[in-house]
C-alpha cells in the first residue's frame, strides 16, 4: 500500500523539505501553503496523514485541524510548531492531533513520528470507532458514577492519540488500570506495556533500568542490559509515581519526550525509540514545580492529557460493583463458593470512608472470602480498618497516654462514665464517624452505640 501525505506549510523552503524527505521514505506526498488549501484538498479524504504547520497565514493551525476532524475523521495529523508554541500544540493534541513535532527539529525525528502515524496511528483511524466503555469494562474497571462514565469516555476519545497522558490519584485508585486501559484501547494494544515504578528503583539504579547499560557501565555491569525504554519500542511506557524522579533524571527523561532518543549508560551510540508515554503520580506536580522541585518543561511535555482517577470516598455509588467483582473473582481463585454481602455488611462497607481506596476494598473482600462461613459475607467477616484480624476490640483505639482512662501523676482518676464516653469518642475518632465499624470494635450494637452519642452528647 502507498501511504498518501499532505504537507501544509506557508514556507517554500519547509515545504521543499519536508516533501523530499517523504518522497525518499516512498511516500505520495502533496502540499499546500495555507488553511484554505489544506481544507480543500484533505476534504476528498484521499490523505492518511496531514503535517500541518501550527501558523498559517490565513488560519489559525488549531482551526483547520478542527475541520479535519470533522469532514475525514480518519485522517491523521501531525502538528508542527515552533518551542514557543507549545502551549498551543498541546492544546491540538486535545483537540484530536495524533503527535506534534517541535521547531526546530530532527529529520530523523520526523521521519519516525510520520512512520508511526502511517503504520500505527492511520489503520487504526480507519477502524471502526469502539463503543463507549459502561458500567465494568474489559480491562478491569469498574464504575457507574458519574465520575468514572467520564473517564470510560475520556479513554475512548485519548486512547487513538499518541499523546502523553498524566495520572493523579491517591493509591490505590488504579492508576494502573487506566494505564493498561489507554493502552489496550490504542492502536499499540497488541506492542509491549511496559511499567516502571520511579520511587521504587533506586536513584542510583534509574537510568539504567529506563535506559539499559553496557557492559562494564559499572561495577555490577557484567552484561548489556537493554532498558525500559528499548524494551518498549512501538508500545507503551507507564512510568508510576514520576513526582519521585530527580531532577537529573527529570532531564534525561524531557529528552526522551522530545526527542524519542537517548544513549544506554557506558554508551555513546544513540537509540531511538518510537514510544507513548503515560505517566501517575499521588503528588500534586504543579505545587512541586512552583517550589523548583519538578521542571516545568517535562511537566507540560507529560500533562497533554491530565486525568484525575477520583478516590472511592468521591464514588461510593460504584462500591457494590467491585465488591460484586472482587466476591466473583476470589471464590473462584480460592475455590470458595461465596456469592454474596448481606445487607448489614454492604451498609459497613459503605460507611467507610476507604483511605486506601479499591486496593484496601479488594484485600478487604479477600479476606472475607476467606473467613466466610457460607455463600454469604457478614459483618463479622469483614475486618475494616483493624491493625490485625485477631487485635482486641480496643486495639487501635487508645492515645498516646496509654489505655483509655488511665490517670498520670496528681490527675484525677476517671469515672467509669468519663472512661466509656472518653473510649467511644475515640473510637469513633479513628473509624472517621463509622458507627457501624465503631459499634463491632466496641462489641455493641449500633443501636446502643446511637443511644450512648447521644446520652453522653457526643459531637462527631
Amino acid at each position: 500500500m502507498v501511504y498518501r501525505v499532505l504537507v501544509v506549510d506557508d514556507e517554500p523552503n519547509m515545504r521543499a523539505v519536508l516533501s523530499d524527505v517523504l518522497t525518499e521514505e516512498g511516500y505520495e506526498v502533496a502540499v499546500a501553503r495555507d488553511g484554505a488549501e489544506c481544507i480543500a484538498r484533505a476534504a476528498s479524504g484521499d490523505f492518511h496523514v496531514v503535517v500541518l504547520d501550527l501558523k498559517l497565514p490565513d488560519a489559525s493551525g488549531i482551526d483547520v485541524l478542527r475541520e479535519i476532524r470533522a469532514h475525514t475523521p480518519e485522517t491523521v495529523v501531525i502538528m508542527i510548531t515552533a518551542y514557543s508554541s507549545v502551549d498551543t500544540a498541546i492544546e491540538a493534541m486535545k483537540c484530536g492531533a495524533y503527535d506534534y513535532i517541535t521547531k526546530p527539529f530532527k529529520i530523523d525525528n520526523f521521519r519516525m513520528v510520520v512512520k508511526s502515524a502511517l503504520e500505527l496511528g492511520a489503520p487504526f483511524s480507519r477502524a471502526p470507532r469502539r463503543q463507549a466503555l459502561r458500567v465494568e469494562s474489559e480491562f478491569g474497571m469498574v464504575g457507574s458514577t458519574p465520575e468514572m462514565q467520564r473517564i470510560f469516555r475520556m479513554i475512548d476519545d485519548i486512547a487513538p492519540t499518541n499523546a502523553t497522558v498524566l495520572i493523579y490519584g491517591e493509591s490505590g485508585t488504579g492508576k494502573e488500570l487506566l494505564a493498561r486501559a489507554v493502552h489496550n484501547c490504542s492502536h499499540r494494544a497488541d506492542k509491549p506495556f511496559v511499567k516502571v515504578n520511579c520511587a521504587a528503583v533506586p536513584e542510583n539504579l534509574l537510568e539504567s533500568e529506563l535506559f539499559g547499560h553496557e557492559r562494564g557501565a559499572f561495577t555490577s555491569a557484567v552484561a548489556r542490559r537493554l532498558g525500559r525504554f528499548e524494551v518498549a519500542d512501538t508500545g507503551t511506557v507507564f512510568l508510576d509515581e514520576i513526582g519521585e524522579m530527580s531532577p537529573a533524571m527529570q532531564a534525561k527523561l524531557l529528552r526522551v519526550t522530545q526527542e524519542k532518543e537517548f544513549e544506554r549508560v557506558g554508551s555513546s551510540q544513540t537509540i531511538r525509540v518510537d514510544v507513548r508515554i503515560v505517566a501517575a503520580t499521588n503528588q500534586d506536580l504543579k505545587e512541586r514545580v512552583a517550589r523548583g522541585e519538578f521542571r516545568e518543561d517535562l511537566y507540560y511535555r507529560l500533562s497533554v492529557i491530565p486525568v484525575y482517577l477520583p478516590p472511592l470516598r468521591e464514588r461510593k455509588a460504584d462500591i457494590p460493583l467491585l465488591v460484586n467483582k472482587f466476591i466473583a473473582y476470589y471464590s473462584e481463585t480460592l475455590g470458595r463458593k461465596v456469592t454474596q454481602v448481606s445487607e448489614d455488611g454492604m451498609r459497613m462497607l459503605m460507611d467507610y470512608d476507604w483511605p486506601g481506596n479499591v486496593r484496601e476494598l479488594e484485600n478487604c473482600i479477600e479476606r472475607a472470602v476467606i473467613f466466610a462461613k457460607g455463600s454469604v459475607i457478614e459483618e463479622d467477616n469483614l475486618y475494616i480498618g483493624l491493625p490485625a484480624i485477631n487485635a482486641p476490640a480496643s486495639s487501635g483505639t487508645h492515645g498516646n497516654g496509654g489505655e483509655a482512662g488511665q490517670a498520670g501523676p496528681g490527675v484525677r482518676p476517671m469515672s467509669i462514665r468519663e472512661v466509656e464516653k472518653a473510649h467511644i469518642v475515640q473510637v469513633l475518632r479513628e473509624t472517621h464517624s463509622n458507627r457501624t465499624l465503631a459499634a463491632r470494635i466496641l462489641q455493641i450494637s449500633r443501636r446502643t452505640l446511637l443511644n450512648k452519642i447521644k446520652e453522653y452528647g457526643i459531637a462527631e
